[in-house]
């Protein structure tokens, strides 16, 4: 299956889980109509200057963070630090994290959400 960058569904959200500012999620595909391994989120993440996402625990799945663009301050279960382009982070096994955009340019994550098989 091919999807062309501007066939991705846009959702915004206004303080994700209780961060600043308004966050721009792009589905890459869309879980169980579209990809039907255990994944519930694939999605290009935008987050202006001074935007975030809060803190949030991932009990049963993990969360994989990549920074395609701009710079990033991870949260990484209490240990903070600063992400750049081709950094990643991986979080999970009922493990917090929050990610913020700390440069002056916007960040752009890929984010993909998986369970964790036979949970």
């Amino acid at each position: 299956m091919i999807r062309h960058n501007n066939d991705y569904r846009l959702e915004e959200r206004f303080e994700m889980r209780g961060g600043k500012g308004t966050v721009k999620i792009e589905h890459l595909w869309e879980p169980k109509s579209q990809i039907l391994a255990p994944n519930r989120l694939m999605a290009r993440i935008t987050l202006e200057p001074g935007c975030s996402v809060g803190f949030h625990p991932h009990d049963g799945e993990e969360e994989l963070y990549y920074v395609l663009s701009g710079q990033a301050l991870v949260n990484d279960d209490g240990v903070e630090t600063i992400l750049n382009v081709g950094d990643c982070t991986l979080t999970g096994n009922g493990a917090g994290h929050a990610i913020a955009c700390s440069g002056n340019e916007p960040l752009v994550i890929m984010a993909i959400v998986s369970s964790y098989v036979g949970e």
